[in-house]
């Protein structure tokens, strides 16, 4: 039992270690370097991108650092966003567009994952035990992301007839429901478990070809909102590896 729970023990001794906090303007620079660490050069955001981010959004671009370097190591970045958008077919670029807020988004109690940039475990951890109770503080109910399915190109060269539908739902043996594709697997493991829509077109990404699933999470005790905007950040956040440990 113990040496099960040895490696997220030390990855939550690391996290102390590291400076998790809102973005600011002048994280740009370091985000552009994780930025292209993580992603390909069409896939990356540009300056503009995330500048335009964290001014739309101050409080919900979070970001995790190595205090001694100053070398980002995860960046999340979020938008406001009706769920009704995900019924028909929709597009990452139209999810993501901050010009296209309005007030069916204004108002809404979801948001969408714009992004989530990461070439380190404990940093990721570290972003959702920052956000957890800031976003119960701030009302937030759910959140949704568009994922890929990498393995999707190469499941159909082996069965040319297998559907987009029939492979997201395919189930890896002996791990209690976890999809078989490798990046929904991840999202599972991060909490984002309901299937919400299966996307065409979603946007360029040749090993999924193409496709998006669009998945949901719901905040860990959500429900009782108005309670926990009485409540203090700080008793919250004192109870946020609680609240971690609910997404896991």
């Amino acid at each position: 039992m113990f040496i099960d729970l040895l490696p997220r023990l030390l990855r939550r001794a690391h996290a102390v270690r590291l400076q998790t906090r809102y973005l600011v303007p002048a994280d740009v620079p370091a985000l552009l370097a994780l930025e292209h660490d993580k992603w390909e050069p069409n896939q990356a955001a540009s300056e503009a991108m995330l500048r335009q981010r964290i001014a739309a959004h101050p409080q919900l671009c979070i970001g995790t650092f190595c205090p001694r370097t100053g070398k980002a190591l995860a960046s999340l970045f979020m938008r406001p966003i009706n769920p009704a958008i995900f019924i028909g077919p929709t597009r990452w670029e139209s999810t993501a567009n901050l010009s296209a807020d309005n007030v069916l988004h204004r108002q809404t109690r979801s948001l969408f994952g714009i992004s989530l940039s990461s070439n380190h475990a404990a940093a990721t951890d570290a972003i959702f035990r920052f956000f957890y109770p800031r976003a119960l503080k701030s009302g937030w109910r759910d959140v949704y992301l568009g994922s890929p399915m990498p393995g999707f190109r190469r499941a159909r060269e082996l069965e040319p007839g297998l559907s987009a539908w029939e492979y997201v739902h395919r189930k890896k043996k002996f791990h209690a429901g976890e999809p078989a594709d490798p990046q929904l697997s991840y999202y599972f493991g991060k909490g984002f478990r309901q299937v919400v829509s299966i996307q065409q077109d979603y946007f360029p990404h040749a090993p999924s070809l193409d496709f998006g699933v669009i998945l949901r999470r719901v905040i860990p005790l959500s429900q009782p909102g108005k309670l926990w905007q009485r409540t203090p950040l700080p008793v919250i956040a004192s109870m946020s590896a609680m609240l971690f440990e609910l997404v896991r």
